[in-house]
């Protein structure tokens, strides 16, 4: 009895994903390029081993995107201490909120509801609040 996930996948198999996963062609395209019908690609799509390689490459992708991220995280976090002095009240306020954000660990604090954001962050140090309540007076001189 043979398992289908330790069969490896075919070369049209693997062309295929490499087409899903380049994300330039429509699943309809990737399809017509390789002459697959649908009920096949649905088959294809329920296998372990199909899917064990396509989420593979997906969580590949996604650590790079994490490290490249990574790298911006000090630039993104200096600029946002430059713009909790503007002289803009209202972006001096965002970008405070947005460092309390990001001490308190949630990084995608900005693309939420920054009102709900700022009434749940409780766990910032005094230090902290002290500085940012400092900056956030200095821009309203």
């Amino acid at each position: 009895m043979s398992n289908s996930k330790n069969k490896p996948l075919s070369r049209k198999q693997l062309a295929v994903i490499d087409d899903l996963f380049d994300g330039t062609m429509s699943e309809a395209k990737v399809m017509k390029k390789h002459t697959l019908q649908k009920h096949v690609l649905r088959r294809w799509l329920a296998s372990e081993a199909f899917m064990g390689e396509l989420n593979l490459r997906i969580e590949s992708a996604q650590r790079q995107s994490e490290l490249v991220i990574a790298q911006y995280v000090p630039t993104a976090a200096t600029k946002l201490v430059e713009l909790a002095s503007c002289k803009k009240e209202e972006t001096a306020r965002k970008a405070c909120l947005d460092i309390i954000a990001l001490r308190n660990g949630h990084p995608a604090a900005g693309a939420c509801d920054r009102k709900d954001a700022a009434v749940k962050q409780t766990d910032l140090d005094a230090e902290t609040a002290g500085r940012i309540l400092a900056a956030l007076a200095e821009a309203n001189k």
